[in-house]
């Protein structure tokens, strides 16, 4: 031990532990590298020879395999410099200062409180005291190259990936239905299933629309989607389950499935507590996107496609997009755009004795204060509606027989479609039965236990294959009544009568928003004495139509005079709720037969011109809470109580 390392090394310094920190940067390193960590325990003698009792050295070595470029993750570190900030540490050994930290913050940040609890740190090359500024210039020099050395170790491995990534010969995972071969290209997964399933996917998407309808779809007709499956301690295994949307969405937006090889698609940004964030980047922000770089299961033109599908079905707050053709019965639904702002209106429902009434709605455009401007415009949709669907039905008969014998063509390729993935999975259940009866039959009786065990495999694998076959022949059974001859022939029927087809009550309105969506781009409307809608065609044909501005309910339902009347003497009384109790009790109804509500009284009051509740208890001279606590002068509490 030299003179200025004796200098260094104080009695109150010997008197508190001397804490050894080891660490690899990696399971592998800890495995493979032990030449390193032998050195690293090797300092215990270090501190022995400088005056601490073996029993007064503890080594922390909790975070062997653990990465020095954070100390989120290493709990070892926490605990070293919460042992130092403690006041129970007199020395810090290290191999070198990369094994504490290869973190500028985390180093820096330990120099100080060792500098501030009077506690040494030791390396390879000697003892140094933090507090001293030699010292701590020396150890903030080495803490910099300590850092810039992870830096250029990262860099030339980034090099090497990105060199081999602008090549497309970087291997990277592959999604489900593409495999390397022996030779590392990317090819279609051997498996015939498999294929087949994944290329449903994109033609139920091309067929329904949307993600939601492609899962719904699989559901329905009880087809299933691979996936892997991960126990510990056991090898990855591919099953078969549900799909889920998220799942429909990833294969859709994924370039892979379009023969494309791309990199560099997300970028990762740290946070200040240590996490992170993946950022999707725009195509232009991609390192590398090679088109026709294997084969895949669309083209590149379908993806793009797909990809705008997707963008008009997004439900985005402020973003006006049109949205995917859904059940209810509003024809024009994400189609209507507002003449005066310019926005994508929205659609309403009304519960009406004949069912539910459409109002296309413009809430106004996204900077505008909405609860102060209240709806921009607010349509009944019923009778535009049915000026579209006549105007359709006029413009299209020509061609109704092309329309109808696409539609008779989808039913069956899509019963087609389903039973060719029913059949499928039953040849794999009975593949995976006939092997385990190989397996069960190979087994040397004696061996009992394992014979057991492989015979519960096969009855496993029998039940299987006979649910496979119970649903296939239900599923089969239900798709044959869907298409059957006489619908068959209904469709027939209907192909020189298009109107017929579009005003057939077993059109379900899905179909009809689907029908106008091939014809329609948009349609912008503006109400004022009348409502002017600029229909505007696929293809840029324009057309105006010009109706009477729609009536009010209470225009179109006139209201029992004497239902008015008596409402006109209950509101001097009662609330609005108790109104509609009272009225209905008298077997009074709405114009359209309906009970009243604490809302149609009202909406009815409003429309007939009828004081509000508020102004009849003002004509009173009663006050607010608020009011009566003014003139008191007490809290509202108060008067509450």
């Amino acid at each position: 031990m030299s003179v200025e390392t004796s200098q260094k090394v104080t009695a109150s310094q010997l008197k508190r532990s001397a804490f050894l920190y080891v660490r690899q940067s990696t399971p592998r390193q800890v495995l493979e590298h032990t030449e390193s960590t032998a050195r690293q325990y090797a300092l215990r003698k270090r501190a022995v020879a400088l005056g601490w009792q073996d029993d007064q050295v503890i080594t922390i070595d909790s975070d062997l395999g653990q990465s020095g470029a954070s100390s989120v993750d290493r709990e070892g570190f926490q605990k070293l410099v919460m042992e130092v900030s403690m006041g129970r540490a007199g020395i810090v050994l290290g191999l070198e200062v990369s094994r504490l930290a290869r973190n500028s913050t985390d180093w820096h940040r330990l120099l100080e409180i060792c500098a501030l609890t009077d506690t040494l740190i030791l390396d390879e090359d000697g003892i140094y005291h933090p507090g001293d500024f030699n010292d701590r210039l020396l150890l903030g020099l080495k803490g910099t190259m300590s850092e810039a050395e992870l830096h250029l170790i990262r860099a030339r491995m980034r090099g090497g990936v990105l060199n081999k990534a602008k090549r497309g010969e970087l291997e990277t995972p592959l999604p489900f239905g593409l495999t390397y071969d022996d030779e590392g290209r990317v090819g279609l997964d051997p498996d015939q299933q498999v294929q087949q399933v994944i290329r449903s996917v994109f033609e139920t998407f091309r067929r329904v629309g949307s993600a939601l309808g492609v899962a719904k779809h699989f559901r329905e007709h009880g087809l299933q989607f691979p996936r892997l499956i991960r126990q510990p301690g056991c090898p990855v295994e591919v099953g078969w389950g549900d799909l889920e949307h998220n799942r429909v969405t990833r294969i859709l937006r994924n370039p892979r499935y379009a023969g494309a090889f791309f990199y560099g698609r997300t970028r990762f940004h740290k946070k200040i507590d240590g996490g992170g964030r993946v950022q999707r980047l725009p195509r232009q922000e991609w390192h590398t996107l090679i088109l026709d770089a294997h084969p895949g299961y669309i083209t590149w033109q379908d993806y793009e496609e797909n990809l705008r599908r997707l963008q008009e079905n997004a439900q985005i707050k402020g973003v006006e997009k049109r949205s995917a053709p859904r059940e209810g019965p509003s024809l024009l639904q994400g189609l209507v755009i507002c003449g005066i702002c310019g926005s994508r209106m929205t659609v309403g429902y009304r519960q009406r004795k004949a069912g539910l009434a459409p109002d296309y709605i413009c809430p106004g455009p996204r900077e505008v204060d909405r609860i102060e401007k209240g709806y921009c415009q607010r349509i009944s949709g019923y009778s535009l509606d049915i000026a579209v669907g006549a105007l359709l039905v006029e413009t299209v008969t020509p061609l109704a027989l092309e329309v109808a014998l696409n539609v008779q063509q989808e039913m069956q390729s899509r019963w087609d479609e389903a039973d060719r993935l029913r059949r499928l999975q039953v040849d794999r259940a009975r593949y995976e039965s006939e092997l385990a009866r190989r397996r069960f039959l190979r087994v040397d009786p004696d061996n009992r236990l394992v014979a057991a065990s492989l015979e519960a495999e096969w009855n496993a694998k029998l039940r299987a294959l006979s649910e496979a076959e119970q649903n296939y022949a239900r599923q089969s059974q239900a798709d044959q009544l869907k298409v059957s001859a006489t619908q068959r022939e209904q469709v027939l029927a209907l192909a020189t009568d298009f109107p017929r087809l579009w005003n057939d009550p077993g059109t379900a309105s899905r179909e009809r928003k689907r029908m106008v969506r091939l014809l329609i781009e948009d349609i912008t409307i503006r109400k004022g004495e009348q409502v002017q809608l600029d229909i505007r065609f696929r293809g840029g044909m324009p057309k105006t139509l010009v109706l009477p501005r729609p009536l009010s309910f209470c225009e179109s339902h006139k209201q029992n005079p004497a239902m008015v009347t008596e409402m006109d003497r209950l509101l001097e009384d009662y609330n609005y709720a108790d109104t509609a109790r009272i009225l209905n009790e008298k077997g009074f109804t709405t114009g359209d037969g309906l009970p009243l509500t604490s809302i149609a009284v009202g909406y009815v009051r409003k429309a007939y011109g009828l004081k509000s509740r508020f102004d009849r208890l003002r004509e009173r001279g009663m006050l607010t809470i608020s009011e009566m606590a003014k003139a008191c002068g007490v809290s509202i509490n108060t008067i509450g109580h």
